[in-house]
């Protein structure tokens, strides 16, 4: 019995070594495992440290900034490039801003290393409880790394070079400058990087007027771009905007009454002037595109992320006012145009209006198929009758159009029998424009207009607007369309024929002027003076008082067709798109406008031809000018171009169109007698221009259809282009003194009110051309006849099968020099 009961006492000793055995041998395995793990991971810190990326772009942070166009008084009239960004100081982010995105993504920021353990079992802890990830533990720091070096993919390696790059950044980075680059640089969607871009893009403000519930919304965006900003998704951004908030009260950064009143405010979207979606705050479209252009062929694609700021030599006030005078000009020529009716038509079902999500959708269609433009909205007819038109713009906006003088513009699709095409009725798709008075019903243009304006001392172009809306197409047709310049380009043709010998007095033929087909070698031409109205004879300057076709002929007929062509390529014309055949001397060559604004510089600053330029300097990210435009300056002896008397006396003689002759109407209304200036309309009236200036300033105004074809019988360039060019000088001229004719130049001598050049005295001066009562083509002058040139049938032939001036010819303007 003792013997059996000592028994287990006796294996005691060797059960407990046994187990003791067994926990020293797990201790072993898992030490040496932990230490094969660390030798593990060092060995991969060892591999993987020396090939993370440089801190560089981090502590020399150059942000891919945009290309910013500015003009001359630094008004921002375009951005390009993909990444929009307004970088700020780190002491100059509101505390607001920085709290809100503290509580959003990262509040443990200050304590942490980078990494934050605590966070990571927080987040790990609560999506093991939803089932689902709900929550992320990456910090701050590790958002910049993934935003700076890596990319995107969802792999165990990134991750772990994420982790080892964190480390990295926070060894050398202080946690205020981790912070500023997050701000700076994370995307926020909209092509906005930064907060201070993302305020400016759905707030329309500045960063530093953002406010506790603004900073709570834009705080949302960085964990889904695409989903949570404003944008595109307000419900869900107003969702994230009430987390961010409870963040910020549950962490003591707000108090109880500025969290209500957070989420009382009313948010309201707008994107800020200056930004693509918000607009600018001038009209400066397709000056700011050109300036892209011509620094494109310097930089190339580099242009659009090294913070180039260009500025312009465009004043911003002087770009509104053509921008404006543009639009009236053609909206006025529109409202006169027989209405051609409705842009489109839609199907709209009975009591639609009751469905505020059907209408929506209908109306958001039409939007895309016909955008606004500018002050141009579009809209969907709900009822139309003679004396009121209802019009949906969007499912809670209608506008009404019940003016009389509106209605008459469309009365011709209101009434019982308009045509299918005319007729504008329920689901007609039309354009609304308030005119400052009452809304009215207008189509979409079809006819184009440009306006450029430059200082003819030195070629700085001040104004352009190259056509009535830049999103059509952005052909600018200031330097792209070729046109006839009509009579607007007589002053050449006069010019020419002062420097051989005819003066402001000679008497010219006004009879009917005609060349047989055997002379032209082609079709016989019989041009005719406006209206059909012929005197026998007329002084050079009544001529062109009175913008006469037959005394224009005669003048280049006398001093020859090839020396005609010689000269104007002094001014700055294209010798190969001005034949040397009579028809030149009615505008029948091509220019654009502001080739002619160039020519008629020439004029204005005393005989000097100046090169056109838009782009006065640029300046890097860092403000150092890189590039400054040195242009040629009238008074240059080398920029000589036509005599200086010559120059004097066409001042004289176009002043007097400006007061007395088919221009009278500017000088009048501006009420200045320093107008210089001439109309032109050519054959049809396809092409109507005016060409104005004073000592200071040149404006060319154009309009006509980009496929060439008549504006209408009896429209010209003094009922058209003329109001479009003095609505603009009213603002350009207004603080700008009158300035006189001057002395008369050295060699010009003033004998009984004619201008006699001293190598062409009384005496020795053309006296006449052609008999008073000649009716064929004979010359009649002292010293020197002209002849027919031969070319012109060819010329005969291109104008019958042709039309010079196509403004679909998208060319450059030749002369335009960038710097």
């Amino acid at each position: 019995m003792s013997s059996t009961a000592q028994s287990p006492n006796t294996d005691t000793p060797h059960s407990g070594s046994w187990f003791f055995s067994l926990i020293l041998k797990t201790a072993i395995f898992f030490t040496g495992l932990a230490v094969c793990g660390a030798l593990a991971v060092s060995l991969a810190l060892a591999l993987a440290w020396p090939n993370l990326p440089d801190l560089s772009a981090m502590t020399d942070y150059k942000p891919r900034v945009p290309l910013r166009i500015y003009t001359a008084d630094k008004v921002l009239i375009g951005e390009f490039g993909e990444e929009r960004r307004n970088v700020m100081r780190f002491e100059d982010i509101p505390d607001v801003m920085k709290s809100a995105i503290l509580a959003a993504e990262d509040d443990r920021f200050y304590q942490h290393s980078g990494i934050d353990m605590k966070g990571i079992g927080r987040a790990a802890l609560a999506n093991l409880v939803a089932g689902s990830k709900t929550q992320g533990a990456s910090t701050i720091t590790m958002q910049l790394a993934r935003n700076f070096y890596l990319s995107s993919e969802k792999t165990y390696t990134r991750k772990f070079y994420e982790l080892l790059l964190t480390v990295k950044i926070e060894s050398m980075l202080s946690k205020d400058q981790i912070l500023d680059l997050y701000m700076n640089q994370i995307f926020l969607g909209h092509r906005a990087y930064g907060f201070a871009a993302a305020s400016r893009a759905y707030f329309g403000k500045p960063l530093t007027e953002i406010t506790l519930a603004e900073a709570a919304i834009l705080a949302g965006i960085p964990r889904a771009p695409s989903r949570y900003n404003p944008i595109s998704n307000y419900n869900e951004a107003k969702r994230q905007q009430v987390v961010v908030l409870r963040r910020m009260l549950n962490l003591g950064y707000i108090t109880e009454a500025e969290h209500q009143a957070a989420l009382e405010q009313t948010i309201e979207i707008k994107t800020a002037e200056g930004m693509p979606a918000g607009g600018y705050a001038i009209h400066g479209e397709y000056a700011a595109e050109l300036a892209r252009q011509l620094l494109h062929g310097v930089y190339k694609d580099g242009i659009y992320s090294r913070g180039f700021n260009v500025y312009t030599t465009i004043d911003s006030k002087d770009q509104e006012a053509a921008y404006k005078s543009v639009r009236d000009g053609i909206l006025q020529y529109t409202r006169r145009a027989r209405y051609p009716g409705p842009e489109s038509r839609v199907n709209l079902p009975a009591n639609i209006e009751q469905d505020t999500e059907a209408l929506s959708d209908v109306l958001a269609e039409v939007q895309r198929k016909h955008p606004d433009a500018g002050d141009l909205l579009v809209g969907v007819v709900l009822s139309a009758s003679p004396t009121q038109i209802t019009v949906a713009r969007t499912a809670d906006q209608t506008i009404t159009v019940d003016n009389k003088s509106a209605l008459n513009i469309v009365a011709r699709g209101l009434t019982r029998n308009a045509s299918d095409k005319e007729r504008i009725d329920r689901g007609s798709v039309v354009y609304l424009f308030n005119n400052g008075d009452y809304w009215e019903v207008i189509n979409m243009p079809s006819v184009q207009a440009a306006l450029v304006s430059m200082r003819p001392q030195d070629g700085a172009i001040r104004a352009m607007v190259g056509g009535f809306h830049f999103s059509d197409g952005k052909f600018n047709r200031v330097t792209q369309a070729w046109r006839q310049p009509g009579s607007a380009f007589k002053p050449f043709i006069y010019a020419a024929a002062l420097e051989k010998g005819l003066t402001p007095e000679t008497l010219i033929s006004d009879q009917p002027f005609q060349l047989t087909s055997s002379q032209t070698g082609s079709k016989p031409w019989n041009p005719k003076n406006y209206g059909g109205r012929y005197e026998n004879m007329l002084t050079m300057r009544n001529g062109l008082y009175k913008s006469k076709n037959m005394i224009s002929i005669r003048i280049m007929q006398a001093v020859g067709p090839q020396y005609v062509q010689d000269y104007v390529v002094r001014f700055g014309f294209d010798r190969a798109r001005q034949p040397a055949v009579l028809p030149l001397a009615l505008g029948a060559g091509s220019v654009t406008p502001l080739q002619l604004a160039t020519g008629y510089s020439v004029f204005a600053n005393g005989g000097y031809k100046v090169q056109p330029y838009l782009i006065d300097h640029i300046t890097d990210g860092s403000g150092e000018v890189i590039m400054r435009a040195k242009p040629v300056v009238a008074g240059d002896s080398n920029a000589r171009a036509i005599d200086g008397r010559t120059a004097y006396v066409m001042n004289h003689m176009m002043r007097g169109v400006a007061t007395a002759g088919t221009g009278s109407r500017a000088s009048a209304t501006l009420k200045r007698n320093d107008i210089g200036g001439k109309t032109g309309t050519t054959n049809d009236s396809h092409d109507a221009w005016f060409a104005g200036y004073t000592p200071d300033l040149v404006g060319i105004a154009w309009m006509g259809f980009d496929k060439p074809r008549s504006l209408g019988a009896g429209e010209t360039g003094g009922g058209l282009s003329m109001p479009i060019w003095i609505n603009y000088m009213k603002t350009a001229l207004k603080d700008v003194s009158q300035k006189p004719l001057g002395p008369i130049p050295s060699g010009l001598q003033n004998s009984n009110g004619n201008f006699y050049f001293n190598e062409f005295p009384p005496g020795k001066a053309i006296l006449r051309v052609g008999l008073p009562s000649a009716l064929d083509d004979s010359l009649y002058i002292e010293d020197g006849t002209g002849g027919v040139d031969d070319g012109i049938g060819n010329l005969l032939n291109q104008l019958s099968n042709d039309e010079p001036g196509d403004a679909l010819d998208a060319l450059n303007a030749p002369g335009l020099v960038p710097f």
